[in-house]
């Protein structure tokens, strides 16, 4: 029985049907339950997809995964060290929370990225990928956040239990892509909703909503139905720029972005959530990936997160720290300029 629920636990995760097929794929009878908008160039009327990229892997290969691949072991728990943020910062600090949550404090603005506070990560609360670490900061330390940055719809990025909380306490702007706004229906935030190539306004912050390469889910028939992004802040300390998942996908997340938005003071991007290769390739670059993205972006900065604080994955927890080491080292980029944070651990990021 618990070998099931966590096999549907982890179907629901990827979107694919416990049947034996993609999910939905009658979608041309069902629709779009999240999203109906015009076709373009990443959206076929009922799905989004990845312009010239690949898609989510099916059923098939989520069994040979499942049942033909050791995992590494992690640890039950991992002390984790809470800290309490200053109420403002005039310049730019990142401080990390666990996963792809993190706080940015930049130019007197709170912003949360993908925040998770919930143990586990999964469809059900009593099975799935659930946390080693304890958040970095406790939800009761948070100072008053003013912006969600919410990338895409899976468990690990899109808490509906953390929202809820922060919609009591904070009432946060949200900012997320296409679709993702009619999951929020119920908890009454304030949300815009962006396309790819579409900029908002957050008090004196652009955001600007980017590609990645990626896909969404929340169950067995909505695959795709919402859109995934990156974003980059734009403002008088800088530009941030924030990437929840992404595949590598020849460089195309990175490419341009020093044109678009002048330097780059810091990204946050990615580096755990990669082993196997075979499948976890197109939609989680791995460590040497994300180094090589860095380059090309023309950041000055790195966080790397999405490592460490939920095994997802084959790869054992320390393993992506080993990673950005050699890659840091093998593309002849400064460790100081590409930090890996612990949850709890806060980075004012060098002018």
């Amino acid at each position: 029985m618990k070998r099931r629920t966590l096999f549907r636990s982890a179907a629901a995760l990827l979107g694919i049907g416990a049947a034996g097929g993609l999910a939905s794929t009658s979608s041309a009878v069902r629709g779009n339950r999240y999203y109906d908008g015009p076709e373009s160039d990443h959206f076929d009327g009922v799905r989004f997809f990845n312009p010239d990229g690949s898609a989510p892997r099916g059923f098939a290969d989520l069994m040979r995964w499942q049942f033909g691949e050791a995992r590494a072991a992690w640890p039950e728990t991992v002390p984790v060290e809470t800290v309490t943020p200053a109420a403002r910062v005039d310049d730019l600090t990142v401080t990390m929370i666990g996963h792809a949550t993190m706080l940015i404090q930049v130019a007197g603005l709170n912003v949360l990225t993908d925040p998770v506070w919930s143990r586990r990560v999964s469809p059900v609360s009593f099975a799935g990928p659930k946390r080693v670490s304890a958040p970095g900061v406790r939800f009761e330390a948070l100072p008053k956040i003013d912006v969600v940055l919410l990338s895409h719809n899976h468990y690990d990025h899109l808490d509906l239990e953390t929202l809820r909380r922060l919609k009591a306490g904070h009432d946060p702007l949200v900012i997320t892509p296409l679709g993702n706004d009619a999951l929020l229906a119920g908890t009454g935030l304030r949300v815009t909703v962006m396309d790819w190539g579409q900029s908002a306004e957050a008090a004196h912050l652009g955001v600007h909503c980017l590609p990645s390469h990626h896909w969404s889910a929340r169950g067995m028939g909505d695959r795709s139905m919402a859109l995934w992004a990156a974003f980059m802040l734009t403002g008088p300390a800088g530009a941030v720029h924030f990437i929840g998942d992404t595949g590598f996908d020849r460089g195309r997340p990175y490419a341009g972005l020093s044109e678009r938005f002048g330097p780059v003071r810091a990204a946050l991007l990615p580096i755990g959530a990669y082993e196997p290769r075979w499948f976890m390739r197109d939609q989680h670059q791995n460590p040497d990936e994300a180094v090589q993205g860095f380059k090309i972006s023309g950041a000055r900065h790195a966080v790397g997160h999405h490592w460490g604080t939920i095994q997802l994955t084959n790869e054992a927890r320390e393993a992506p720290l080993r990673a950005l080491q050699a890659a840091l080292g093998t593309h002849g980029v400064a460790p100081e300029r590409f930090r890996a944070l612990e949850p709890g651990e806060a980075w004012a990021i060098p002018a």
